[in-house]
Protein backbone atom coordinates (compact mmCIF):
# COMPACT_ATOMS: atom_id res chain seq x y z
CA UNK A 1 0.00 0.00 0.00
CA UNK A 2 1.23 3.46 -1.51
CA UNK A 3 2.35 5.54 2.34
CA UNK A 4 1.79 9.21 2.09
CA UNK A 5 3.30 11.34 4.14
CA UNK A 6 3.06 14.87 5.12
CA UNK A 7 5.06 17.72 7.20
CA UNK A 8 3.09 19.76 8.67
CA UNK A 9 -0.70 19.66 10.38
CA UNK A 10 -1.62 23.21 9.54
CA UNK A 11 -4.64 23.92 7.07
CA UNK A 12 -2.78 22.67 3.78
CA UNK A 13 -1.36 19.67 5.37
CA UNK A 14 -4.42 18.62 7.01
CA UNK A 15 -6.84 19.58 4.23
CA UNK A 16 -4.51 16.74 2.62
CA UNK A 17 -4.30 14.48 4.51
CA UNK A 18 -8.19 14.40 4.53
CA UNK A 19 -8.88 14.09 1.01
CA UNK A 20 -6.42 11.42 0.64
CA UNK A 21 -7.98 9.66 2.82
CA UNK A 22 -11.83 10.45 1.16
CA UNK A 23 -10.52 9.02 -2.19
CA UNK A 24 -7.86 6.51 -1.39
CA UNK A 25 -6.83 3.90 1.65
CA UNK A 26 -3.74 4.79 0.90
CA UNK A 27 -1.61 4.72 3.96
CA UNK A 28 -1.34 8.48 5.56
CA UNK A 29 1.15 9.96 8.14
CA UNK A 30 0.76 13.20 9.47
CA UNK A 31 4.34 14.85 10.97
CA UNK A 32 4.35 17.98 12.88
CA UNK A 33 6.66 19.29 16.11
CA UNK A 34 4.20 22.37 16.81
CA UNK A 35 1.07 20.63 17.84
CA UNK A 36 0.13 16.94 17.71
CA UNK A 37 -3.89 17.80 16.76
CA UNK A 38 -4.43 20.44 14.28
CA UNK A 39 -6.06 23.75 15.49
CA UNK A 40 -7.26 26.93 13.72
CA UNK A 41 -4.27 29.55 13.61
CA UNK A 42 -5.76 32.41 13.23
CA UNK A 43 -7.89 31.84 16.36
CA UNK A 44 -4.67 31.90 18.37
CA UNK A 45 -5.28 35.47 19.37
CA UNK A 46 -8.62 34.74 20.69
CA UNK A 47 -6.88 32.36 23.39
CA UNK A 48 -4.57 34.72 24.59
CA UNK A 49 -7.24 37.45 24.74
CA UNK A 50 -9.34 34.93 26.68
CA UNK A 51 -12.09 34.46 24.35
CA UNK A 52 -11.36 30.80 23.68
CA UNK A 53 -9.53 27.47 25.01
CA UNK A 54 -7.28 25.73 23.30
CA UNK A 55 -9.89 22.84 22.74
CA UNK A 56 -12.26 25.49 21.52
CA UNK A 57 -10.01 26.34 19.05
CA UNK A 58 -9.62 22.18 17.91
CA UNK A 59 -11.86 21.47 15.26
CA UNK A 60 -11.32 17.87 15.56
CA UNK A 61 -11.59 15.48 18.38
CA UNK A 62 -8.76 13.39 19.50
CA UNK A 63 -10.78 9.85 18.23
CA UNK A 64 -11.14 11.67 14.57
CA UNK A 65 -7.51 10.44 13.38
CA UNK A 66 -7.34 6.66 14.65
CA UNK A 67 -10.94 6.85 12.85
CA UNK A 68 -10.28 7.78 9.93
CA UNK A 69 -6.67 5.81 10.15
CA UNK A 70 -4.31 8.92 9.75
CA UNK A 71 -1.18 8.25 11.99
CA UNK A 72 0.02 11.56 13.96
CA UNK A 73 3.83 11.79 14.42
CA UNK A 74 4.70 15.18 16.84
CA UNK A 75 8.34 15.40 15.66
CA UNK A 76 10.28 17.97 13.65
CA UNK A 77 11.99 16.19 10.48
CA UNK A 78 15.89 17.02 10.51
CA UNK A 79 16.78 15.94 7.04
CA UNK A 80 14.90 14.91 3.85
CA UNK A 81 16.81 12.48 1.53
CA UNK A 82 14.71 12.55 -2.02
CA UNK A 83 16.85 9.10 -3.05
CA UNK A 84 16.13 6.90 -0.47
CA UNK A 85 12.33 8.54 0.24
CA UNK A 86 13.78 8.38 3.62
CA UNK A 87 12.96 11.28 6.73
CA UNK A 88 15.31 11.85 9.77
CA UNK A 89 12.95 12.71 12.67
CA UNK A 90 14.40 15.03 15.73
CA UNK A 91 13.12 11.58 17.66
CA UNK A 92 15.71 9.83 16.37
CA UNK A 93 14.00 7.73 14.22
CA UNK A 94 13.92 7.65 10.09
CA UNK A 95 10.50 7.30 7.94
CA UNK A 96 10.09 6.06 4.87
CA UNK A 97 7.24 7.98 2.09
CA UNK A 98 6.60 6.54 -0.94
CA UNK A 99 5.22 9.90 -1.72
CA UNK A 100 5.93 13.15 0.06
CA UNK A 101 3.74 16.46 0.51
CA UNK A 102 5.75 19.06 1.93
CA UNK A 103 3.18 21.74 4.10
CA UNK A 104 5.59 23.14 6.53
CA UNK A 105 4.40 26.63 6.57
CA UNK A 106 5.92 30.00 7.71
CA UNK A 107 7.62 31.71 10.04
CA UNK A 108 8.05 35.35 10.88
CA UNK A 109 10.27 37.06 9.46
CA UNK A 110 13.80 39.11 11.44
CA UNK A 111 15.75 41.22 9.37
CA UNK A 112 19.29 41.47 11.40
CA UNK A 113 18.22 43.84 13.71
CA UNK A 114 20.55 44.54 16.79
CA UNK A 115 19.16 42.89 19.61
CA UNK A 116 16.20 41.09 17.81
CA UNK A 117 17.41 37.54 19.94
CA UNK A 118 16.55 38.96 23.28
CA UNK A 119 14.50 37.32 25.43
CA UNK A 120 11.29 39.02 24.92
CA UNK A 121 11.01 39.54 21.24
CA UNK A 122 8.94 37.25 19.33
CA UNK A 123 6.38 36.49 16.56
CA UNK A 124 3.11 35.47 16.47
CA UNK A 125 2.74 32.46 14.11
CA UNK A 126 2.80 29.14 15.71
CA UNK A 127 1.84 28.16 18.96
CA UNK A 128 5.25 27.90 20.32
CA UNK A 129 5.31 31.96 19.42
CA UNK A 130 2.11 32.16 21.50
CA UNK A 131 3.38 30.27 24.52
CA UNK A 132 6.73 32.48 24.72
CA UNK A 133 4.33 35.73 24.18
CA UNK A 134 2.39 34.47 26.97
CA UNK A 135 5.39 34.18 28.93
CA UNK A 136 7.23 37.20 28.28
CA UNK A 137 4.05 39.34 28.33
CA UNK A 138 2.63 38.40 31.61
CA UNK A 139 4.05 41.26 33.99
CA UNK A 140 4.55 43.64 30.99
CA UNK A 141 3.06 47.26 30.59
CA UNK A 142 4.36 48.66 27.74
CA UNK A 143 5.13 46.94 24.36
CA UNK A 144 5.90 48.04 20.57
CA UNK A 145 4.95 45.70 17.53
CA UNK A 146 7.02 46.34 14.38
CA UNK A 147 5.37 45.92 10.84
CA UNK A 148 1.96 47.23 9.51
CA UNK A 149 0.48 43.75 8.13
CA UNK A 150 -2.65 41.93 9.84
CA UNK A 151 -0.82 40.01 12.34
CA UNK A 152 0.82 42.99 13.96
CA UNK A 153 -2.82 44.22 14.59
CA UNK A 154 -3.53 41.29 15.52
CA UNK A 155 -0.96 41.56 18.04
CA UNK A 156 -1.69 45.17 19.24
CA UNK A 157 -5.43 44.07 19.72
CA UNK A 158 -3.81 41.40 21.90
CA UNK A 159 -1.94 43.46 23.95
CA UNK A 160 -4.51 46.30 24.58
CA UNK A 161 -6.74 43.23 26.01
CA UNK A 162 -4.33 43.28 28.54
CA UNK A 163 -4.25 46.43 29.05
CA UNK A 164 -0.20 46.82 27.74
CA UNK A 165 -0.02 50.23 26.00
CA UNK A 166 1.49 49.47 22.78
CA UNK A 167 3.51 51.12 20.21
CA UNK A 168 2.96 50.24 16.63
CA UNK A 169 5.82 51.13 14.21
CA UNK A 170 4.91 51.40 10.12
CA UNK A 171 7.40 51.41 7.71
CA UNK A 172 4.76 52.60 5.45
CA UNK A 173 3.23 56.23 5.62
CA UNK A 174 0.10 54.49 5.79
CA UNK A 175 -1.35 51.38 7.41
CA UNK A 176 -1.07 48.27 4.82
CA UNK A 177 -0.71 50.72 2.11
CA UNK A 178 1.08 48.41 -0.49
CA UNK A 179 -2.57 46.40 -0.18
CA UNK A 180 -5.36 48.69 0.48
CA UNK A 181 -6.17 51.64 -1.23
CA UNK A 182 -5.54 55.18 0.63
CA UNK A 183 -9.05 55.44 1.90
CA UNK A 184 -9.30 52.23 3.59
CA UNK A 185 -5.82 52.22 4.74
CA UNK A 186 -6.78 55.61 6.34
CA UNK A 187 -9.76 54.75 7.75
CA UNK A 188 -7.69 52.26 9.78
CA UNK A 189 -4.77 54.35 10.44
CA UNK A 190 -8.27 56.33 12.55
CA UNK A 191 -9.44 53.33 14.06
CA UNK A 192 -6.02 52.00 15.35
CA UNK A 193 -5.95 55.18 17.12
CA UNK A 194 -8.93 54.88 18.18
CA UNK A 195 -7.77 52.40 20.20
CA UNK A 196 -5.45 54.05 21.69
CA UNK A 197 -2.73 52.75 20.00
CA UNK A 198 0.66 55.13 19.75
CA UNK A 199 0.63 54.47 15.63
CA UNK A 200 4.00 55.73 14.22
CA UNK A 201 3.61 55.85 10.61
CA UNK A 202 6.38 55.91 8.59
CA UNK A 203 8.91 54.54 11.41
CA UNK A 204 11.24 51.71 11.28
CA UNK A 205 12.92 49.80 14.07
CA UNK A 206 16.29 50.91 13.94
CA UNK A 207 17.59 48.58 17.48
CA UNK A 208 16.36 46.84 20.32
CA UNK A 209 18.00 47.67 23.43
CA UNK A 210 18.70 44.81 26.22
CA UNK A 211 19.18 44.84 30.08
CA UNK A 212 21.89 43.15 32.26
CA UNK A 213 19.97 40.16 31.93
CA UNK A 214 19.75 39.72 28.17
CA UNK A 215 15.89 40.78 28.45
CA UNK A 216 14.50 43.97 26.22
CA UNK A 217 14.64 46.66 27.95
CA UNK A 218 13.75 49.46 25.02
CA UNK A 219 13.82 50.21 21.16
CA UNK A 220 15.14 52.46 18.94
CA UNK A 221 13.15 53.74 16.02
CA UNK A 222 14.19 55.27 13.32
CA UNK A 223 12.93 58.31 14.22
CA UNK A 224 15.59 58.57 16.89
CA UNK A 225 12.98 57.74 19.99
CA UNK A 226 13.88 55.41 22.59
CA UNK A 227 10.62 53.25 23.63
CA UNK A 228 10.74 51.51 26.81
CA UNK A 229 9.24 48.17 26.30
CA UNK A 230 9.06 44.75 27.94
CA UNK A 231 7.78 42.72 24.70
CA UNK A 232 9.32 43.93 21.18
CA UNK A 233 6.38 41.92 18.80
CA UNK A 234 8.17 41.24 15.18
CA UNK A 235 5.03 41.40 12.62
CA UNK A 236 7.22 42.16 10.08
CA UNK A 237 5.48 39.21 7.30
CA UNK A 238 6.53 35.84 7.06
CA UNK A 239 8.47 33.69 5.60
CA UNK A 240 8.52 29.73 3.85
CA UNK A 241 9.72 27.43 6.52
CA UNK A 242 12.36 25.58 4.00
CA UNK A 243 15.22 25.88 6.50
CA UNK A 244 15.48 22.32 6.90
CA UNK A 245 14.98 20.96 3.17
CA UNK A 246 18.51 23.35 2.31
CA UNK A 247 20.67 20.18 1.42
CA UNK A 248 17.81 17.76 0.44
CA UNK A 249 18.42 18.40 -3.23
CA UNK A 250 14.74 19.81 -3.79
CA UNK A 251 14.93 23.57 -5.59
CA UNK A 252 14.12 26.14 -3.25
CA UNK A 253 13.63 29.78 -4.09
CA UNK A 254 11.98 31.69 -1.13
CA UNK A 255 10.15 28.63 -1.14
CA UNK A 256 9.80 25.51 -2.06
CA UNK A 257 9.45 25.14 -6.04
CA UNK A 258 6.66 23.86 -8.00
CA UNK A 259 4.57 23.69 -10.88
CA UNK A 260 1.10 24.21 -11.21
CA UNK A 261 0.79 20.62 -10.31
CA UNK A 262 2.57 20.98 -6.93
CA UNK A 263 5.09 19.14 -8.10
CA UNK A 264 8.34 19.60 -6.65
CA UNK A 265 11.96 18.88 -8.61
CA UNK A 266 12.22 15.65 -6.46
CA UNK A 267 10.65 12.84 -7.72
CA UNK A 268 6.94 11.70 -5.75
CA UNK A 269 7.34 15.04 -3.90
CA UNK A 270 4.53 17.35 -3.50
CA UNK A 271 4.60 21.27 -1.80
CA UNK A 272 1.66 23.02 -0.66
CA UNK A 273 0.59 25.79 1.40
CA UNK A 274 2.52 28.73 2.70
CA UNK A 275 5.93 27.33 1.87
CA UNK A 276 5.09 26.23 -2.06
CA UNK A 277 6.25 29.04 -4.00
CA UNK A 278 4.62 28.72 -7.83
CA UNK A 279 7.46 28.73 -10.42
CA UNK A 280 4.93 30.61 -12.78
CA UNK A 281 2.46 32.44 -10.79
CA UNK A 282 -1.57 31.63 -11.20
CA UNK A 283 -3.54 33.82 -13.68
CA UNK A 284 -4.45 37.17 -10.91
CA UNK A 285 -2.43 35.43 -8.40
CA UNK A 286 1.18 35.75 -6.63
CA UNK A 287 3.89 32.67 -6.70
CA UNK A 288 3.48 32.45 -2.81
CA UNK A 289 -0.29 32.41 -1.60
CA UNK A 290 0.12 32.66 2.32
CA UNK A 291 -3.36 33.09 3.30
CA UNK A 292 -5.59 30.32 4.78
CA UNK A 293 -8.48 29.80 2.49
CA UNK A 294 -5.63 29.20 -0.25
CA UNK A 295 -3.86 26.46 2.02
CA UNK A 296 -7.33 24.59 2.01
CA UNK A 297 -7.57 24.84 -2.12
CA UNK A 298 -3.78 23.46 -1.84
CA UNK A 299 -4.64 20.21 0.18
CA UNK A 300 -8.01 19.16 -1.58
CA UNK A 301 -5.93 19.80 -5.12
CA UNK A 302 -3.06 18.20 -4.24
CA UNK A 303 -4.52 15.09 -2.93
CA UNK A 304 -6.65 14.60 -6.08
CA UNK A 305 -3.53 14.81 -7.94
CA UNK A 306 -1.84 12.35 -5.27
CA UNK A 307 -5.11 9.56 -5.58
CA UNK A 308 -6.76 10.90 -9.42
CA UNK A 309 -5.91 12.06 -12.59
CA UNK A 310 -3.58 15.15 -12.14
CA UNK A 311 -5.04 18.78 -13.00
CA UNK A 312 -3.57 21.62 -12.73
CA UNK A 313 -4.66 24.12 -10.05
CA UNK A 314 -6.96 26.81 -10.91
CA UNK A 315 -7.73 28.68 -7.87
CA UNK A 316 -10.48 31.60 -9.51
CA UNK A 317 -11.33 34.41 -8.32
CA UNK A 318 -9.12 36.53 -5.59
CA UNK A 319 -10.75 36.04 -1.76
CA UNK A 320 -9.20 37.29 1.04
CA UNK A 321 -10.98 38.45 4.94
CA UNK A 322 -9.06 40.07 8.33
CA UNK A 323 -10.18 42.23 11.36
CA UNK A 324 -8.91 45.77 12.01
CA UNK A 325 -10.68 45.51 15.36
CA UNK A 326 -14.22 46.03 15.10
CA UNK A 327 -13.93 46.67 11.31
CA UNK A 328 -14.76 43.41 9.35
CA UNK A 329 -12.77 43.64 5.71
CA UNK A 330 -13.70 41.83 2.68
CA UNK A 331 -11.99 41.94 -0.31
CA UNK A 332 -13.14 39.86 -4.05
CA UNK A 333 -11.45 39.85 -7.48
CA UNK A 334 -8.47 42.50 -7.97
CA UNK A 335 -8.22 45.68 -5.81
CA UNK A 336 -4.65 46.95 -5.99
CA UNK A 337 -3.61 49.77 -3.82
CA UNK A 338 -3.45 51.77 -6.81
CA UNK A 339 -4.92 51.47 -10.14
CA UNK A 340 -4.03 52.77 -14.37
CA UNK A 341 -6.49 55.63 -16.58
CA UNK A 342 -8.43 52.24 -18.02
CA UNK A 343 -9.38 51.10 -14.20
CA UNK A 344 -12.48 53.43 -12.53
CA UNK A 345 -14.03 53.52 -8.93
CA UNK A 346 -16.64 53.70 -7.36
CA UNK A 347 -16.30 54.33 -3.67
CA UNK A 348 -18.67 54.94 -0.75
CA UNK A 349 -18.09 55.44 2.41
CA UNK A 350 -20.34 56.05 5.90
CA UNK A 351 -19.94 59.63 7.79
CA UNK A 352 -19.19 57.46 10.53
CA UNK A 353 -15.60 56.49 8.94
CA UNK A 354 -15.87 52.96 9.97
CA UNK A 355 -18.08 51.42 6.68
CA UNK A 356 -17.44 51.49 3.02
CA UNK A 357 -18.33 49.64 -0.43
CA UNK A 358 -15.60 50.29 -2.91
CA UNK A 359 -16.11 48.43 -6.93
CA UNK A 360 -13.72 48.65 -9.56
CA UNK A 361 -14.64 48.08 -12.92
CA UNK A 362 -12.73 48.67 -16.55
CA UNK A 363 -13.71 52.02 -18.00
CA UNK A 364 -13.95 50.72 -21.57
CA UNK A 365 -16.20 47.27 -20.96
CA UNK A 366 -17.56 48.14 -17.82
CA UNK A 367 -17.18 44.95 -16.12
CA UNK A 368 -16.35 44.68 -13.07
CA UNK A 369 -13.14 43.61 -11.54
CA UNK A 370 -12.85 43.97 -7.59
CA UNK A 371 -14.74 45.05 -4.71
CA UNK A 372 -13.40 45.96 -1.32
CA UNK A 373 -15.91 46.10 1.98
CA UNK A 374 -15.08 47.31 5.02
CA UNK A 375 -17.72 46.84 7.88
CA UNK A 376 -20.01 45.48 5.49
CA UNK A 377 -20.44 41.94 4.19
CA UNK A 378 -21.51 41.00 0.97
CA UNK A 379 -21.98 37.13 0.05
CA UNK A 380 -18.80 35.31 -1.75
CA UNK A 381 -20.47 33.96 -4.35
CA UNK A 382 -22.49 36.26 -5.50
CA UNK A 383 -19.43 39.06 -5.81
CA UNK A 384 -17.65 35.95 -7.87
CA UNK A 385 -20.20 35.46 -10.43
CA UNK A 386 -20.33 39.08 -11.36
CA UNK A 387 -16.72 38.54 -11.48
CA UNK A 388 -16.41 35.73 -13.34
CA UNK A 389 -18.81 36.39 -15.69
CA UNK A 390 -17.52 39.87 -16.64
CA UNK A 391 -21.11 41.56 -15.61
CA UNK A 392 -20.90 45.34 -15.74
CA UNK A 393 -21.00 48.08 -13.25
CA UNK A 394 -24.33 49.11 -14.09
CA UNK A 395 -26.23 45.72 -14.02
CA UNK A 396 -24.23 44.46 -10.71
CA UNK A 397 -25.74 48.17 -9.26
CA UNK A 398 -29.36 47.11 -10.18
CA UNK A 399 -29.02 43.65 -8.27
CA UNK A 400 -26.36 45.17 -5.44
CA UNK A 401 -29.03 44.10 -2.53
CA UNK A 402 -27.99 40.53 -3.76
CA UNK A 403 -24.67 40.08 -2.68
CA UNK A 404 -26.02 41.93 0.84
CA UNK A 405 -25.00 39.59 3.67
CA UNK A 406 -25.46 41.57 6.42
CA UNK A 407 -27.94 39.82 9.46
CA UNK A 408 -31.29 40.91 10.00
CA UNK A 409 -32.47 44.89 10.74
CA UNK A 410 -28.78 46.04 10.01
CA UNK A 411 -28.66 49.21 7.76
CA UNK A 412 -28.59 48.78 3.68
CA UNK A 413 -25.95 51.03 2.45
CA UNK A 414 -26.66 49.50 -1.80
CA UNK A 415 -29.28 52.82 -2.29
CA UNK A 416 -26.95 54.92 -0.92
CA UNK A 417 -24.31 53.41 -3.18
CA UNK A 418 -26.32 53.42 -5.96
CA UNK A 419 -26.93 57.33 -5.41
CA UNK A 420 -23.73 58.33 -5.84
CA UNK A 421 -23.02 56.16 -8.93
CA UNK A 422 -25.81 58.17 -10.29
CA UNK A 423 -24.64 61.43 -9.47
CA UNK A 424 -20.93 60.07 -10.61
CA UNK A 425 -21.98 58.81 -14.21
CA UNK A 426 -25.35 61.30 -14.63
CA UNK A 427 -27.48 58.02 -14.79
CA UNK A 428 -30.90 56.78 -13.56
CA UNK A 429 -30.36 53.28 -11.93
CA UNK A 430 -32.70 51.90 -8.92
CA UNK A 431 -32.36 49.04 -6.76
CA UNK A 432 -33.97 45.96 -7.69
CA UNK A 433 -36.69 44.59 -4.65
CA UNK A 434 -34.99 41.95 -3.30
CA UNK A 435 -37.56 39.23 -4.07
CA UNK A 436 -36.34 39.59 -7.65
CA UNK A 437 -33.32 38.38 -6.98
CA UNK A 438 -33.62 34.50 -5.68
CA UNK A 439 -31.80 33.25 -8.32
CA UNK A 440 -28.92 35.72 -7.95
CA UNK A 441 -28.62 34.95 -4.11
CA UNK A 442 -29.03 31.12 -4.24
CA UNK A 443 -27.63 30.53 -7.45
CA UNK A 444 -30.81 29.05 -8.99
Amino acid sequence: MKHVVIIGNGIAGVTAARYIRKFSRYSVTLISAESKYFFSRTALMYVYMGHMRMEDITPYEPWFWDKNDISLIQAYVQAVDIHQKKLSLSNGKDMHYDTLVIASGSTFNKFDWPGQDLEGVGGLYSLQDLDYMETYTRKANRAVVVGGGLIGIEMAEMLLSRGIQTTFLVRENSYWSNVLPAEESAMVNRHIREHHVDLRLGTELKRIIGDEYGRVKAVETSAGDTIECQWVGLTAGVRPNVEFLKHSGIELGKGVKVDEFFRTSAPDVYAIGDCAEFRTAPLGRGTLEQIWYSGKMHGEQVAANICKESTPYQPGVFFNSAKFFDIEYQTYGHVPPTWTSSVDSLYWEHPDGQRSIRILYEQTSQKVLGFNLMGVRYRHKVCERWIRNETPIAEVLLDLRAANFDPEFFSEYEPLVIAQYNSKTGSNLRLRKRRQLFHLIFGR
